[in-house]
């Protein structure tokens, strides 16, 4: 089944074959009613988008059935999936899920895990099992007039995760998921929802793929996280969407008393990415990390930052970003960071370094920072540097070739983005960074 265009007959259509109550219904209608009335971004790169040449739904399995276990899910899928690393990831994670389109198609998760009554499936599916805890969540962090984006997303969401994990629990292993367009004018459009309770902790793996095609595709996800006392969730991800990709996502963590938010964003393909991983720290002590890096080659604009908005006192934020532009790419830096009137002894560190390959690519910086009391601070830096002529040389005359010492050159570069992610990560990153020096 494929539906293409926006209208409110299709909205309806998906809703009908979700088999969804009135409750998401209607947040489907009024996020479309949204969208109409909302612009496009007044900043960052130019969108061009016809939104009726989009397919917004597409499925292959008529049943909707979610799998879990390989052998029953269609081999040329399994094998484009294996190719890219999926199914030797799972061997180091806790859970896995995999949605390929608008779907998912494959879940799992370790028995340990199971017995710590830790809640890990499609979004759709925790609709309906755990209608009043989804609810509860649903489209509070991320309004449905956040942007038009979130408000499209709100429109026509399909597939996404949803996680509970229980007051006083602790994961030994990361769940991961992974998300696959493989059609032209396909739009992805996946809603994640993760409760980290409080006591516990949680590590979340995202991975994202297409191949690439003349036609444009969109992905425009909705990432929803709350992070309770004395909790930790740390979201990984590393995207890799073909160079056809608008990639367009709003995610938002709401971090309580003590707890702790590490957002580790990677970006090294898509046509367009704009994303700013956001941290409301709401609960005194409360701390937020954002980690990024940002890779753009040519014909790619890597828009992408962090947001920092201290509430409670006694507050805490580190920015770290890390861009590398070549070929006539350009990656910018675009974050804010705000400390309100009665936050008290809080403090924000932003650190945006980039990496110039050539006289054709280029990167800003674009930062707002905003203390609004004398008891709070906020620190900023910005580097901008080229390899030097003398770095090469000097490497040259130990044995290694120009490609060689620049590709060690960038490794160390984004050192401290890798030294984050799990060593099977780190080691796919690795070769992606090549792949695209």
């Amino acid at each position: 089944m494929e539906i293409k265009g926006l209208s409110k007959e299709n909205i309806l259509k998906i809703s009908e074959i979700k088999e969804e109550d009135d409750f998401f219904k209607n947040y489907r209608l009024e996020s479309f009613k949204n969208f109409l009335n909302l612009p496009m971004p007044s900043f960052g790169p130019k969108i061009n988008l016809n939104f009726d040449d989009i397919i917004y739904y597409k499925n292959n399995n008529i049943d909707k059935k979610i799998e879990s276990n390989w052998k029953n899910v269609l081999k040329p899928v399994v094998d484009e999936l294996d190719s890219v690393g999926v199914l030797e990831s799972e061997k180091h994670m806790g859970g896995m899920g995999v949605q390929y389109e608008s779907e998912v198609i494959y879940h799992n998760m370790i028995k340990e895990i199971e017995e710590k009554h830790v809640i890990f499936t499609s979004i759709e599916d925790a609709m309906k099992r755990y209608p009043e805890l989804v609810k509860k969540y649903f489209g509070k962090i991320v309004s449905n007039n956040e942007n038009k984006f979130a408000a499209l997303n709100g429109s026509v969401f399909s597939g996404g995760s949803f996680i509970y994990v229980p007051p006083h629990t602790k994961l030994d292993r990361p769940l991961e998921s992974y998300f696959r367009i493989n059609s032209r004018n396909m739009g992805q459009f996946e809603r994640t929802l993760i409760i980290v309770d409080d006591y516990s902790d949680l590590h979340y793996i995202e991975g994202c793929t297409a191949p690439t095609y003349s036609d444009s595709s969109l992905h425009a996800a909705v990432v929803e996280i709350y992070v309770g006392k004395h909790a930790k969730c740390r979201y990984s991800t590393v995207q890799n969407w073909a160079t056809n990709v608008y990639n367009l996502v709003t995610k938002r963590a709401v971090v309580d008393q003590y707890g702790t938010m590490e957002w580790i964003d990677g970006n090294i393909g898509s046509k367009v990415t704009m994303k700013y991983p956001c941290c409301v720290l709401k609960g005194d002590y409360s701390k937020g990390t954002c980690i990024t890096i940002s890779v753009a080659s040519k014909t790619q604009i890597q828009d992408s930052g962090a947001r920092m908005f201290h509430i409670g006192k006694n507050t805490s934020s580190k920015i770290i970003s890390k861009s590398i532009a070549r070929s006539g790419g350009e990656a910018d830096y675009r974050g804010k960071v705000s400390i309100g009137k009665e936050t008290e002894e809080s403090d924000a560190m932003v650190k945006c370094d980039t990496l110039i390959l050539d006289d054709i690519s280029k990167s800003n910086t674009i930062p707002v920072n905003i203390c609004s009391n004398g008891k709070g601070s906020i620190e900023h830096e910005a580097t901008v540097s080229k390899i030097s002529d003398q770095t090469l040389f000097y490497m040259e005359s130990r044995g290694l070739s120009k490609e060689k010492a620049e590709e060690l050159i960038v490794l160390g570069f984004l050192e401290e983005f890798r030294k984050e992610l799990p060593m099977e990560y780190a080691v796919e990153l690795n070769q992606l960074i090549k792949r695209n020096l």
